[in-house]
């Protein structure tokens, strides 16, 4: 009895010891030293160009700047377990460490640097609107006025232009931008409006390829950061790895791989922690 008494407590130990182990090896780094078992990164599924979830996996000028960040980090692409990051949810996915950092169209706002850090900007884009091809008539906001301007649910955008711009354009809110790139194929709709580089990628697909037209109105200024943590000591790391992608040249290869077959007119890449108002 006592002998089996002694072997029963030592497969306790050794059954605790092993669980141990195993949470300790496969605890999730936490993105600051890297060559970790993985990093988590947000990223938007839906907006071709930057961030799209597709069936052969993701893509988009967001995903290449986060896989460049990722692998001077010491990460490999296997190593990186994306997540979705929606607009409304990106500072609360930050604050509670869902991920490591955020790179998902993240304009970089006074109100955001409240809760988060931004390392960057990596891109300075422009609200923007995007029309048929053939269409000469919109050459400054005030052409935007009698005009049907589409927008989608929730976004400021088309507001923006209406409340401060062209006040007389009327407002047609859609459920997503592809229903409007419909409507503006159709000419149900004059124009679709909102960040320029968000517009190029709708319009690089392959069934638009050709069909739309960036206006050019440059109505705004969003800076693009990539959003770690308040505090992280990543954002040093991650500023040093932008400038690293600029300086070899794997910058502007993502900005014409993924921007270009829209004729996108992008801004030269922002100095690190210049934020043009």
């Amino acid at each position: 009895m006592k002998l089996r008494k002694v072997t029963a407590t030592s497969a306790v130990v050794l059954a605790l010891a092993v669980s141990a182990t195993a949470c300790g090896g496969g605890k999730k780094d936490d993105g600051a030293s890297g060559g970790g078992k993985k990093i988590t990164i947000g990223i938007k599924f839906d907006q071709p160009g930057l961030g799209q979830k597709t069936p052969q996996g993701y893509a988009g000028f967001d995903v290449d700047v986060a896989t460049y960040i990722a692998g001077k980090l010491g990460y490999k692409p296997d190593q990186i377990e994306w997540k979705e990051s929606k607009s409304a949810d990106r500072e609360t996915m930050l604050q509670r460490g869902d991920v490591d950092f955020i790179a998902a169209t993240y304009s970089i706002t006074p109100e955001r640097q409240q809760k988060v850090d931004f390392a960057g900007p990596y891109l300075l884009a422009h609200q923007d609107v995007l029309v048929r091809a053939d269409d000469s008539s919109v050459k400054a906001p005030s052409d935007l006025n009698k005009k049907k301007l589409c927008s989608v649910t929730g976004s400021t955008s088309a507001q923006n232009v209406k409340d401060k711009l062209a006040p007389k354009a009327q407002l047609q809110v859609y459920p997503t931008y592809s229903a409007c790139l419909t409507g503006l194929q159709s000419k149900a709709i004059d124009a679709l409006t909102t960040d320029d580089s968000i517009l190029a990628g709708y319009a690089a697909q392959a069934q638009f390829k050709g069909k739309f037209k960036l206006g050019g109105l440059k109505m705004t200024n969003e800076n693009y950061g990539i959003g770690v943590k308040k505090g992280s000591d990543l954002k040093g790391k991650i500023d040093k790895a932008l400038g690293d992608m600029v300086a070899d040249k794997s910058w502007q290869k993502a900005v014409d791989k993924n921007f270009g077959p829209a004729g996108y007119k992008n801004e030269p890449a922002p100095a690190i922690g210049d934020i043009k108002s």
